[in-house]
């Protein structure tokens, strides 16, 4: 996800989407995208020829998701996004025979990306413990530097819930369904997450 541009960043900044939708790219399953844009098509075809144990196919099904698979990582595991990205890479490899529908490879990839980035982020946070030295105080103007730095302040599990509803487009059930949480359990987090990325935002 790439930096903010905050020219007129403020007052007007209510909500996360605001901020998030400056980075913001389309999934290659987004609706609108299936019909103009052939990456949908394609990946379902080297999924299906990869189940089928094409070699071939699946190295380059492989090559096809990484740039999906590094959109959804990236702003859960943040700098860990390559690492998360490896790891999901690694799942999709080992469990693709477990597609049962081909047509479902772009959700199914999400949710394997989604758990992938909030595990890698975890461990991340256990061996790394933040010291209060490197967060900067309530006013300093690197606060609210970029969107990553502000995603920086939540949980992993709120910024999966994030990028499922603010970025993917997710309703909250869909999104419930990914994190393997109740509908209300997402709900809630989102909220928290909103509101906790407009305090971080607006500093």
């Amino acid at each position: 996800m790439p930096p903010a541009d905050h020219a007129g960043r403020g007052a007007g900044r209510d909500g996360v989407e605001q901020g998030v939708e400056r980075g913001r790219t389309r999934g290659v399953d987004g609706g609108c995208e299936r019909g103009a844009d052939r990456g949908f098509e394609r990946g379902v075809a080297l999924a299906r020829a990869a189940r089928r144990g094409d070699t071939l196919a699946l190295h380059d099904l492989l090559d096809h998701l990484t740039p999906y698979i590094s959109r959804i990582c990236r702003p859960i595991a943040l700098d860990d996004g390559p690492d998360a990205t490896q790891e999901a890479l690694v799942a999709v490899f080992t469990s693709l025979r477990s597609l049962r529908d081909p047509e479902a490879l772009y959700g199914w990839v999400r949710g394997i990306s989604v758990r992938e980035a909030v595990r890698v982020a975890k461990r991340a946070a256990r061996a790394r413990p933040a010291e209060s030295a490197d967060v900067p105080e309530r006013g300093d103007p690197q606060l609210a530097a970029d969107i990553d730095d502000v995603l920086s302040r939540l949980s992993p599990q709120h910024r999966a819930v994030l990028v499922l509803r603010d970025v993917e487009g997710m309703d909250e059930e869909s999104a419930a369904a990914v994190l393997g949480v109740p509908a209300g359990t997402a709900k809630s987090r989102l909220h928290r997450a909103r509101q906790s990325f407009r305090k971080a935002w607006n500093g």
